[in-house]
């Protein structure tokens, strides 16, 4: 990498760190695109050279936050829900739980933007592609009748993305615990997982 884009890509993840502050102090509606610039020690101009609006830094920061979830991911979704092991689905799930409080200022934020298009977009994308990741793994196993393996994901997953709501809104009212071994089971039964 060039000097100069090596430099491009320090200036584009300074906007991103600066948003994500603010975002959470101010705001995602009361930040400016001036006031992620100014944070950046930068301008406008700048920032246009990086991003098309304020909806595309929030969506930058969710491509982020997807890699953050995803990096941890081995063995992969996929091969979790094929496995049909309770153990691999705890120790799955107990991962995305501990990756709540990393990833808890950037979905603050992208609640607050959800009325934007383009993060709306985003946000049903990802929950798509995790909802194709763990078919996916249904498929590779042959568990369960076909027409009801989409539905079984999403219901499962659902309950997942609710669950992290509730914790960036409250935390945890029930023992951490008891939620992932009840998130657990709930899934083990959703995806004809076994009792290993």
């Amino acid at each position: 990498m060039s000097l100069r884009a090596a430099q491009k890509q320090m200036t584009y993840e300074l906007f991103l760190a600066k948003a994500l502050e603010l975002f959470g102090t101010k705001g995602y509606a009361a930040t400016t695109i001036d006031d992620i610039a100014t944070a950046a020690g930068s301008t406008r101009t700048t920032f246009y050279l990086h991003f098309s609006s304020k909806s595309d830094v929030m969506s930058a920061l969710l491509t982020k936050v997807d890699s953050i979830l995803t990096a941890a991911d081995d063995p992969s979704l996929t091969e979790v829900v094929a496995s049909g092991s309770r153990a691999l689905i705890r120790q799955w799930l107990d991962r995305k739980l501990t990756q709540w409080d990393e990833i808890e200022p950037y979905m603050t934020a992208s609640y607050q933007a959800a009325h934007e298009p383009d993060v709306a977009a985003k946000t049903e994308q990802w929950f798509e592609s995790a909802v194709a990741d763990m078919t996916a793994g249904l498929d590779r196993a042959d568990r369960l009748a076909p027409d009801r393996r989409r539905i079984r994901c999403v219901l499962a997953f659902g309950q997942l993305e609710h669950m992290s709501r509730r914790y960036f809104s409250v935390g945890w009212r029930t023992p951490r615990e008891i939620c992932l071994d009840e998130l657990t089971a709930s899934w083990c039964y959703l995806l004809d997982a076994q009792n290993d």
